[in-house]
């Protein structure tokens, strides 16, 4: 499979009818969709062991397993039962679509298919489960700092919280949208953000009143992201004391962290800078010192009294 786009929603087309797969996949497709496709019941619920669409378009009719039955199973799975299904049916008495209605189907399209009205439903049904899991989402962080994100990265909805963090640690940037230095770290991890949220390190903004942890994850709907804040009191070792080495304040931070075994990255991560700076500091550090190595500065900080 391609690898999605952070904008591309993903459609699971669930027919035993190759014909009827074949047109609807060229329809999605051309309209910018990621299409899955299942023959069966059986092959639809082991798809969704592994991969989480969007929206499922599921025939009503299919030998073995039909799509009611399919549909039960597919609410029955804690990871799946918020996903919208459509039906697709040439069953039009009362009882059937009111039995799709039953297992849980969200919509329904008569047979034969028209791929406009089957993309208008898609479409319609795509903006109804986005409204619902940001009320849930809403409801569920009010008492938190959370910033929602679309697909792209920007931002749709955040806590009042999450906005006065943002005016704390990002002062003088418009803050009505995102701090210029947030928004290029958010477009940085992106795409990576939208498969595996917990693979991004953290950015952390250091004040000396505070530290800011802002972290990827994500939201209750496919697709959706978040960003979560955190607030702790600064993390600071006590720093050496190398006053006649005249040491800036963060080379005495750096300096401190290396003395305690941390790595440029870890560093990095700690005092909200990127490894690059951390070598530089170290480079002016080293300097100072009259020393070469990260041994020999932290040995020179031990033997401070």
């Amino acid at each position: 499979m391609l690898p999605l786009r952070p904008d591309q929603h993903v459609i699971l087309i669930v027919d035993d009818v190759p014909e009827n797969l074949a047109v609807l996949s060229d329809a999605l497709d051309e309209a910018g969709y990621m299409v899955l496709v299942a023959t069966d019941g059986a092959g639809a619920l082991e798809r969704l062991g592994y991969v989480t669409p969007d929206l499922i378009l599921l025939d009503a009719v299919m030998p073995g397993m039909d799509g009611f039955e399919t549909c039960q199973r597919i609410r029955a799975l804690p990871g799946a039962s918020h996903i919208p299904v459509i039906f697709m049916t040439g069953l039009t008495e009362t009882e059937h679509v009111v039995r799709g209605f039953d297992v849980g189907g969200n919509d329904y399209v008569i047979k034969p298919l028209q791929p406009r009205e089957v993309i208008a439903r898609i479409v319609a049904q795509l903006r109804s489960a986005s409204q619902i899991s940001l009320a849930n989402t809403a409801s569920e962080a009010s008492a938190h700092a959370v910033i929602v994100l679309d697909r792209q990265g920007q931002p749709i909805w955040q806590t009042s919280k999450a906005l006065a963090w943002m005016e704390q640690y990002f002062p003088g940037d418009d803050t009505t949208t995102l701090p210029p230095s947030l928004r290029s770290w958010i477009i940085q991890h992106l795409t990576q953000a939208s498969t595996d949220p917990g693979a991004v390190p953290p950015l952390r903004v250091q004040q000396q009143d505070g530290a800011l942890c802002i972290r990827f994850s994500h939201g209750e709907r496919s697709g959706d992201l978040l960003l979560l804040f955190d607030e702790s009191a600064p993390v600071k070792p006590a720093s050496p004391p190398m006053d006649g080495y005249q040491l800036t304040p963060r080379e005495q931070d750096v300096l401190a962290w290396l003395a305690k075994g941390k790595t440029n990255r870890d560093i990095a991560d700690i005092l909200g800078m990127s490894p690059r700076t951390v070598n530089k500091h170290l480079e002016h550090i080293f300097v100072k010192l009259g020393v070469e190595t990260r041994t020999a500065a932290a040995a020179l900080v031990a033997r401070q009294p």
